[in-house]
């Protein structure tokens, strides 16, 4: 008898603080603002799927505060997340959204770095990412076969070194040995997309939720082909465009594209709290995100919007990152050589 109370005394006071802290995180959030630092411009894939997270975290968390996007573009989102580690306050209060790549920058020890990966807090990634090139109708190029017999190296854009869009063309051009230049430094999306139009380019390699929600009319009328597909499987919505790794010619190659494609996009579009957050925020802020990914009304607008929702959790996305830090040197140092040229 003395022992069932015993037992219930404990559940009783493991309840109580249960809600002491549900309490307590209710008014520390009441009143606030939450912030998601983007790191690449308006209208690109990053911004559009953070801010249609936004417009429904914010009912998931404890006192329902407003949530808000701001972009802090530069050096393929190294600025922003820079900012996240050294300035943002460890206050549960800013969210970084920025790219995995930049892991591999670290690791690199490329300069302008100026976190740790593994000392983030990760929150989550709303949908694996999958890169998939294309080419304008101008520059001739509809089919993998005719990309690999071009005569002249096409012309692809990017944003920055450690960003997918100049990641996946690097790798592209040593396995398989594609003919192609990239162009660097465009903000996102929309100036790619731009340049394109204009001829400057003559395609490059985005993510297939950036395409369908950004050139949807260009995909429709035939003025944009889709040439590639850099992801382990074939996307459902892409049964049949080719898989880059396929193509891949040594098991070097499709090492490459494995641990410098397929792993780094699987969390591309990761999100992040400051180094130092309080673990109950960090909680509350994973919690909030999970429960974010599952809400019919989220989904019915991600829907709308063309968005992929194939969550990972922050748990699962800090297991991926450590994973990148245990690669072999060997390896390593070949990542290094390809993704560092021009």
């Amino acid at each position: 008898m003395c022992k069932n109370k015993a037992v219930l005394m404990i559940v009783l006071i493991f309840t109580v603080l249960v809600d002491i802290a549900a309490a307590t995180t209710h008014e520390y959030y009441k009143g606030k603002t939450v912030r998601f630092v983007v790191g690449f411009s308006a209208g690109g894939g990053f911004d559009v799927y953070t801010r249609t997270v936004a417009r429904h975290m914010g009912r998931h968390l404890p006192g329902k505060p407003a949530v808000i996007v701001d972009n802090m573009t530069g050096a393929g989102s190294r600025v922003a997340a820079n900012y996240v580690y050294k300035v943002a306050k460890p206050d549960g209060l800013t969210v970084g959204n920025f790219i995995s790549g930049l892991l591999l920058q670290q690791i690199f020890g490329a300069p302008g770095i100026e976190f740790e990966g593994p000392k983030f807090e990760y929150v989550g990634v709303g949908a694996k990412y999958v890169p998939v090139c294309f080419f304008t109708r101008a520059s001739g190029i509809t089919s993998m076969e005719k990309w690999a017999a071009a005569t002249t190296p096409v012309k692809l854009g990017g944003t920055a070194p450690g960003s997918s869009t100049d990641d996946v063309p690097k790798i592209l051009r040593v396995s398989p040995g594609l003919p192609l230049r990239l162009v660097s430094g465009y903000k996102g999306f929309p100036e790619v997309k731009l340049a394109a139009e204009g001829g400057e380019l003559d395609g490059a390699c985005f993510g297939w939720d950036t395409l369908k929600s950004g050139w949807q009319s260009g995909i429709q009328s035939g003025d944009v082909n889709l040439v590639l597909q850099t992801v382990a499987e074939p996307h459902p919505d892409l049964p049949k465009v080719p898989l880059a790794i396929n193509y891949a010619k040594t098991e070097e190659a499709r090492q490459l594209m494995r641990a410098g494609i397929h792993d780094l996009n699987a969390i591309l579009r990761l999100y992040a709290l400051p180094p130092g957050t309080p673990k109950e925020l960090v909680q509350v802020t994973r919690k909030a995100f999970a429960e974010t990914m599952k809400d019919p009304e989220f989904l019915k607008d991600a829907k709308k919007s063309k968005l992929d929702v194939d969550p990972l959790s922050g748990e699962e996305v800090q297991k991926t990152v450590q994973g990148l830090f245990q690669l072999s040197p060997s390896l390593i140092s070949k990542l290094k050589e390809v993704l560092s040229s021009n």
